[in-house]
């Protein structure tokens, strides 16, 4: 299999709502968000597979460090697709290593103290592959990458509401102590699958978050870039739709798997899609 058709199944294989809106792109700029992607899929499965321990997850993630650097034998199949990217755009090597950073927290992190320890995580599973995906799309307004900081914020703590109890599973808890603490909600009735007005508040708290995300990304987003951005905005509107489906719903993601439909889906990339039309 070639390695671009290998990078289009990883994406396929994913079902992300990523993946999803790689459909307002087209030619070589949707081979090479598709081929960004699955480096992101990779290495965020090796911080994710259980089947690793942790100097094995370490040593993997070194792997890819040391590739996107230059070529070596027995380097990931990914690796040269990858570097290409680096010599196509104004992509850096940092630039990805921000991203191989934040997956690392994964692998040694379970806790976050307060928003301030959580929004570097964030940022750096997140933001920094929105800060990269904004290189590929191409734009003219330099405040596009304030627009993607934002938005990556938005969407990851979007995803960190919807997957608390599958993350808790794992030990993890993205959740700041900080924000528990404040509404008297313990780790133990986290476990226990505790939805008392507590646990409603605490959410409407991180809730509250990624909405004002949204809407500061929103207002950063300049007119002049709105159609190259049109795959982020499909992001946008289909997470937007999801943060507050789960509200509507009092969160009851201890019983729910909240996910949009492919048809909810489709239906909120073309309205963004006919904006320009």
């Amino acid at each position: 299999m070639k390695t671009s058709d290998a990078a289009t199944e990883i994406t396929r294989a994913s079902k992300s709502n990523l993946a999803f809106a790689f459909i307002a792109m087209s030619g070589a700029r949707r081979r090479d968000i598709t081929t960004f992607y699955a480096f992101c899929r990779v290495i965020d499965d090796i911080a994710d597979d259980d089947g690793r321990d942790q100097e094995t997850k370490r040593r993997e993630l070194a792997i890819w460090r040391q590739s996107l650097r230059g070529e070596f034998t027995n380097e990931p199949a990914l690796a040269k697709p990858v570097r290409q990217l680096l010599s196509t755009y104004p992509i850096t090597p940092e630039m990805l290593e921000e991203i191989i950073t934040g997956v690392e927290m994964d692998v040694d992190i379970r806790r976050y103290a307060a928003w301030d320890e959580l929004r570097v995580y964030c940022h750096r599973v997140a933001s920094a592959v929105g800060l990269v995906s904004i290189e590929i799309f191409g734009y003219k307004n330099p405040q596009c990458r304030d627009y993607a900081i934002a938005l990556g914020l938005a969407l990851q703590m979007t995803n960190i509401i919807r997957d608390v109890a599958a993350d808790l599973k794992a030990d993890r808890i993205y959740l700041p102590q900080e924000d528990l603490a404040r509404f008297n909600y313990r780790e133990d009735d986290l476990r226990n699958g505790v939805t008392d007005s507590r646990f409603i508040q605490l959410m409407n708290l991180e809730a509250a978050r990624a909405e004002s995300l949204f809407a500061e990304a929103t207002n950063l987003l300049p007119p002049e870039d709105r159609r190259s951005m049109l795959p982020a905005e499909m992001m946008r509107s289909i997470y937007q739709a999801l943060l507050r489906r789960m509200k509507l719903d009092n969160f009851r993601i201890f019983e729910k798997d909240y996910r949009l439909s492919k048809i909810e889906k489709a239906g909120r990339a073309a309205a963004q899609l006919f904006k320009f039309f």
